[in-house]
């Protein structure tokens, strides 16, 4: 019975192509003829749907996500991953109450974020329908995917995400020749990879016909790269290319067989997709061989066509045509091979079409040679950059992805050099996936949360290195995998378990630490009573009291004893438990046992870092020991190895970080901070990407080449162009309703910081000298955190009189949030006064002091980044009620006092008399109850009234500089 209405379930879904349909018609026309006495009511429909693990739900678990997440479908206006959305196909489909209930307990509707996709105008083609008919590739991804464990809601997320790539590049079938180039944003260990084989498997579904996929420096990276495509999405039957794989005469040269223990998982097909009324795809790479000249025959680049009278870009001839398919490093002999073979071939690429995908595009991909050394006219490139725009320029039918985390240097590229990779087409910023260990969980950007205290242990001068704790967290956390597989915990993510030490960038360094570390390892007794003492005591101070209380767990130490002995065994095989990774050939990684592909079971200390720093995946990854400086905001982004996914043991993952590490011979860097500082400014580049993103009356608010402006807010020592050249679009201003503004760019002169300060006397006098209590309200079971402030009303205009007489270490950050202040109105920032809050502290470190006269009131200490910016202003705890004033956040009895302050069209105000930490502490600079006016800075942070009525308008504003020249994006300044 199930079997039979699951048949019909799955014919009648698959005919609603364009959206959801009356379902009791559409199934009772499948049903008619062969199964005219099935009951089809939706009592029976319940009834299936509850069987657990059944087909029957797995079919309408993919199927109602999938219309979840459907961007701007025809057959809604509602939002994807809504509610709404989902109420919309119920409506379509005819359920009644009963029935949408059980598929609501069946099928969560999921909220997570959607991409933020920025791009120029482009021709629509991809159709749902043009996708559904040509989808062999995607399919078989799909079922790779469902094999590993994706949930409906992550593929359904990948098919969106990709899909919003696919459909910005060229038609391939079209006549006219157009190059798409665009930049996918991702997190560091995010799952990029999955995205481009997913926009790869499309591109080759719909007629792209060669894929070029430039992954890396060193073959490590490019043969991770390379399995996972053979993996997920070439499979079985591309690789043997017809060979018998009973007859090892017929593998000769074939890879995976026989040292690749997991061959039998790799995607099969059934048969070669050519019999399958699909195409097959030919490797011009291979896991063990890069791109070699001739190597194949330079025939194998060679597109044949199957009706010469048409161009290959026919549908006749491309969807007839086998796809090429290589993966090869970023190498100037690698590429300079392909340039060359290419050029012998010239004039026969015309009509292909073809995708490039740069892994990792912010490395050595960009051109940085200095314009000012370049020839009059000439662009000179740097070797990398160069080939890759040869490679363009002989494949006019080619189209440039690139993916990055760290994405500042890409967006500075000129955008005017129509030979480069600026992604003038396109720029999409994938949201953080579902159980990826990000920034928020080792920072406490609110600070009542617990992220620091759970997963980062400070290196400072009073708690000596610590490198022997964190050997011991390595060799504990491996002992608790191997307990927790062994009481029922999924194995497979505890296969590999790797420590990574990070401390110098140079080489000896790395191996006078690795002598270090195996002799701490040799010496630590973990096979003695010492060993047992520090590691009982460890599980005791730290893992019991920060350990998942959902798990399996052991009772005492006595009971995880015999799994570290086991852990130990597993670190120590081989004799050496610490593996050196600096090498600077592919030779070295080919001695050093790092596969972690081919190798079983990879525990072992890993010490270097930089050269897998980049899109290499350090697998079980679980302590990290970081101590290297840097004065790069992507490279020291790059080094995050600790984020990433850790299924089944992120509770157990450790940092490790340094909080004063020697910069300069006077100068110290708190490398916490510092990562803390560059994740702030990447999140809110992301947020104001997907702020921006929205459309305004059907209108984008931004193109990509007015993204820089914005950049170089947050990353001012980053010069966007040459010296010679500036940006023709000005940010001017930027609207928040509801979003909070909190300038970090103050000045440093004392005369300045007095000037400010005036500034806000008025108001400073205007504070109550009662305390208003204000409280954060918990969403969990943790209690609710009152805390106090001195409070006052300001009206608009007694705010616009402080703020236009404000100096700024960076004006332009501030001026264009001054520009909407000014617009009070309902299409402005529809606020009519502002509620001041000073917040109050009373510890036992609090320090208090009049200001020019002024009540006493709380001083805090923040420290500046290396730019001269402040970190951060605001406590997050203390933006709750200021929140709910404001009308962002529904009232709560258990804030009464913010319920007091709260009106319609009020803004507030999070204001700080805050102490530079450069200049001391404050207890040091307050003298009988007061402290100077030059020695304050008065930072705040505010949020305009929420829920404005009103026409909504754009977000940003632009000017441009040289109205003779409003459609260049770069010109020569003046």
């Amino acid at each position: 019975m199930t079997d039979a209405l699951t048949e019909i379930h799955t014919a009648a879904l698959t005919g609603m192509l364009r959206g959801p349909k009356p379902f009791a018609k559409w199934a009772a026309l499948v049903a008619e003829d062969d199964f005219p006495d099935i009951d089809l009511s939706e009592d029976a429909f319940r009834k299936h749907l509850a069987e657990v693990g059944g087909s029957l739900s797995a079919l309408w678990s993919r199927r109602l996500t999938k219309w979840d997440f459907e961007e701007q479908p025809m057959w809604s206006t509602a939002p994807a991953r809504t509610s709404e959305r989902r109420a919309d196909i119920y409506r379509l489909l005819g359920f009644d109450a009963e029935l949408r209930a059980a598929l609501n307990e069946t099928v969560e509707v999921s909220t997570e974020p959607r991409p933020a996709v920025i791009c120029s105008d482009f021709t629509p083609w991809y159709t749902r329908e043009r996708a559904a008919s040509k989808a062999f590739y995607w399919t078989a991804y799909e079922r790779a995917l469902r094999a590993k464990g994706w949930s409906e809601a992550a593929i359904a997320g990948l098919d969106e995400a990709s899909r919003a790539v696919v459909e910005r590049l060229t038609d391939p079938e079209q006549e006219a020749r157009r190059q798409a180039k665009g930049l996918v944003v991702g997190y560091v260990q995010s799952g990029k990879t999955a995205n481009f084989t997913g926009v790869t498997a499309k591109a080759i579904d719909s007629g792209y016909r060669l894929v070029i996929i430039l992954s890396g420096t060193l073959n490590l990276l490019r043969a991770q790269t390379q399995r996972r495509l053979d993996k997920e999405l070439i499979g079985q039957e591309n690789i043997l290319r017809g060979a018998n794989p009973a007859d090892p005469d017929s593998l000769v040269g074939i890879d995976y067989i026989g040292d690749d223990e997991e061959w039998p998982t790799f995607l099969s097909h059934g048969q070669r997709p050519a019999d399958l009324n699909a195409f097959n795809i030919e490797r011009l790479t291979t896991r063990d061989r890069d791109y070699k000249s001739l190597f194949q025959g330079i025939g194998m680049l060679e597109v044949q066509k199957a009706r010469r009278g048409l161009p290959l870009y026919h549908p006749a001839n491309l969807h007839q045509a086998d796809a090429r398919v290589m993966v090869i490093k970023k190498n100037k002999s690698v590429l300079t091979n392909l340039v060359k073979d290419l050029k012998q071939l010239h004039g026969r690429f015309n009509e292909l079409p073809v995708l490039i995908i740069d892994d990792e595009s912010d490395q050595a991909s960009i051109n940085t040679s200095n314009p000012e050394k370049w020839e009059s006219g000439r662009t000179t490139r740097t070797a990398i950059n160069g080939l890759i725009s040869q490679l363009l320029g002989l494949l006019p039918r080619a189209q440039y992805v690139g993916y990055t985390a760290t994405p500042f240097a890409n967006v500075f590229i000129d955008p005017s050099d129509a030979e480069d990779i600026f992604p003038s087409d396109f720029l999409i910023s994938l949201p953080r996936p579902a159980g990826y260990m990000g920034v928020q969980d080792f920072h406490d950007f609110d600070s009542s949360g617990i992220a620091k205290e759970t997963h980062v242990r400070d290196i400072l001068e009073k708690t000596g290195d610590r490198l022997q704790e964190a050997m011991d967290a390595y060799v504990l956390t491996g002992a608790l995998k191997l307990f927790r597989a062994d009481h029922g915990i999924d194995s497979k993510p505890f296969r590999h378990h790797t420590m990574l030490v990070h401390q110098s960038v140079r080489q000896d360094d790395h191996a006078d630490l690795a002598q270090r570390i195996t002799s701490m390892w040799h010496n630590a007794a973990y096979t003695g009573v010492e060993g047992h003492a520090r590691l009982a005591a460890l599980l005791h101070s730290d893992f019991e009291i920060h350990s998942s209380s959902t798990g399996p767990a052991p009772s005492s130490y006595d009971e995880l004893r015999p799994y570290v002995f086991q852990a130990r065994q597993r670190i120590n095989r081989g004799g050496n438990p610490v593996i050196v990774v600096n090498g600077d050939t592919d030779r070295y990684f080919s001695q050093v046992d790092l596969d972690f592909d081919r190798t079983p079971h990879v525990w072992k200390i890993l010490v270097g870092g930089t050269k897998l720093s980049r899109g290499f995946t350090v697998e079980g990854l679980t302590v990290t020991y970081y101590r290297r400086t840097t004065r790069q905001a992507d490279t020291l982004m790059q080094m995050g190895r600790w984020f990433g996914f850790r299924p089944g043991y992120r509770d157990l993952v450790r940092l490790y970080i340094g909080r004063t590490e020697p910069l300069t011979k006077t100068k110290t860097l708190d490398l916490y901070e510092a990562f803390e500082a560059v994740c702030r400014d990447e999140e809110n580049f992301r947020a104001q990407l997907t702020m921006y993103a929205e459309l305004i009356d059907g209108k984008k608010q931004l193109r990509p080449a007015e993204i820089p402006p914005l950049v170089s807010q947050h990353l001012p020592g980053l010069k966007p162009s040459g010296r010679n050249k500036m940006f023709n679009a000005e940010l001017v201003e930027v609207r928040s309703p509801g979003q909070w503004v909190e300038p970090t760019a103050y000045p440093t002169r004392g005369s300045e910081l007095k000037e400010n300060t005036m500034a806000w006397l008025p108001a400073l006098k205007a504070l109550s000298t009662d305390f208003t209590v204000l409280v954060t309200v918990s969403d969990t079971d943790r209690r609710n955190t009152p805390y106090r402030a001195k409070t006052a009303v300001l009206s608009h205009q007694k705010l616009l009189d402080i703020m236009s007489h404000l100096t700024w270490g960076r004006p332009d950050l501030f001026h264009p949030h001054l520009a909407y202040l000014k617009d009070s109105s309902d299409a402005g920032c529809a606020t009519d006064d502002w509620a001041l809050i000073v917040p109050q502290t009373s510890g036992p470190s609090s320090i208090a002091a009049a200001i020019l006269g002024t009540q006493p009131l709380t001083l805090v200490q923040r420290g500046r980044n290396a730019r001269g910016i402040f970190n951060r202003i605001s406590g997050m705890s203390h933006r709750q009620s200021a929140e709910r004033i404001a009308g962002l956040h529904p009232l709560s009895e258990d804030d009464p006092e913010a319920t007091q302050l709260h009106r319609p069209r009020r803004g507030a105000i999070l204001l700080y008399p805050v102490v530079d930490s450069t200049l001391g502490t404050p207890s040091a600079l307050v003298t009988n109850g007061s402290i100077d006016p030059d020695k304050v800075v008065m930072a705040a942070a505010f949020i305009p009234a929420a829920g404005q009525t009103g026409k909504p308008v754009p977000f940003v504003r632009f000017r441009t500089k040289d109205k003779t020249r409003r459609d260049k994006a770069i010109i020569e300044a003046s």
